[in-house]
């Protein structure tokens, strides 16, 4: 995470029952994502801001549509 371009990366949850900390053995969902934006963001010493605009971006260049902020 730290050496890939940020262009390359999009956010999923399609791991169920990976949650990040502190939900470790709960069923994953997209409520979590902003915990990963936080420690992506912290890895690389930028903003979750720049995280989460990069990765929505990303995803709408990818799948071809815009994506409402969740």
């Amino acid at each position: 995470v730290r050496e890939i371009p940020l262009r390359y990366l999009v956010l999923e949850t399609d791991c169920p029952y990976l949650s990040p900390e502190p939900f470790r053995g709960q069923r994953n969902s997209s409520l979590r994502l902003p915990l990963v934006i936080e420690a992506i963001a912290g890895l690389r010493g930028i903003s979750p801001g720049e995280v989460e605009k990069a990765t929505q971006e990303n995803a709408e260049r990818i799948f071809g549509r815009t994506f409402r902020n969740m």
